[in-house]
């Protein structure tokens, strides 16, 4: 589903891909897509993105059992900011697995969520027993 507004501003979009490594490269591509009528530079695109492709890859490879089918969504708004002249870009990133946090010193891997964290003006990461649900937040200009 998606609604877009004119002036550079994306109301609302939503899509559900399989939990499956393949499909990464599908959700930063669309990602791109949607991102395009924000008119952001490259650089503040490419951290989205990267934020983006973070989470979901955290949720293909730790929400679900090997060989249990699942999926990972995708929700993107923006709003106004708090402060003239912005706008607020939320995307959260949903699974419906069971993600358990990350140990204190994991033996391997856990970049994503500082990376996370470093490309996002804030990330809130929420799991229950229906998922995980990430959401990173970024400042992004309104169009002059």
């Amino acid at each position: 589903m998606e609604q877009q507004r004119g002036s550079g501003q994306v109301e609302f979009v939503h899509r559900s891909w399989p939990a499956d490594p393949e499909q990464l490269s599908a959700i930063r591509h669309e990602l791109a897509r949607w991102l395009a009528p924000l008119r952001l530079t490259e650089v503040e695109t490419a951290d989205v993105v990267l934020a983006v492709d973070e989470a979901a890859a955290n949720a293909v490879s730790h929400a679900y059992a090997p060989g249990e089918a699942g999926s990972v969504e995708l929700t993107l708004w923006t709003e106004p900011g708090p402060e003239p002249g912005h706008s607020t870009l939320s995307i959260e990133i949903v699974d419906h697995g069971s993600w358990q946090p990350p140990a204190e010193r994991p033996s391997e891997g856990g970049r994503g969520i500082p990376l996370m964290t470093t490309m996002s003006e804030s990330v809130l990461i929420h799991y229950d027993e229906r998922g995980s649900r990430v959401l990173l937040r970024h400042r992004i200009p309104d169009p002059a």
